[in-house]
């Protein structure tokens, strides 16, 4: 198969690894509580993770929204249809992966959970080393010099 027709990752997983990541801090914080955080108790970080969490996904349906408005699919098995660079990605260039991290971020607040807010900084970096470094190589051959200055225009992350 030619680079060109190469799908950015084998299997759509990352959901399952925030998921998961998730899911390991929340057995954590059962059996292995670290000492409290006074930062993370009463009411503000609750707030301030509700509001984090809404921002998340609103995000999420942004992003979501501006690729099937320009028919590229949204799954990482299947190949890019065309380089999307308005809505939040004009901001962003992984509007999705940020929309999970902050998230986690906001989960971790709401839930109080410092393990939670250890693991989403640590799952963006796996992101990043597994998921997206493949699929800007994979937007590189479909696109080359368009997504090159796209690249220059715009973060990874924010």
């Amino acid at each position: 198969m030619n680079a060109y027709r190469m799908k950015p990752l084998k299997y759509p997983w990352l959901p399952l690894l925030y998921g998961g990541a998730c899911v390991l801090a929340l057995f954590l914080e059962f059996y292995i509580s670290p000492s409290a955080i006074p930062a993370l108790q009463g009411m503000m970080p609750v707030l301030a993770g509700c509001l984090i969490a809404t921002a998340a996904v609103a995000l999420d349906l942004w992003a979501v929204n501006t690729m099937m408005t320009s028919q590229t699919p949204v799954r990482l098995d299947r190949c890019a249809q065309r380089l999307v660079t308005e809505g939040p990605f004009r901001y962003t260039r992984n509007p999705i992966y940020l929309s999970y991290t902050l998230l986690m971020i906001g989960g971790g607040l709401i839930l109080q959970n410092s393990w939670m807010l250890m693991a989403a900084p640590i799952t963006a970096l796996v992101t990043t080393l597994i998921a997206i470094r493949n699929e800007e190589m994979h937007l590189l051959v479909r696109f080359g010099v368009d997504f090159e200055r796209y690249c220059r225009q715009t973060r990874r992350w924010i």
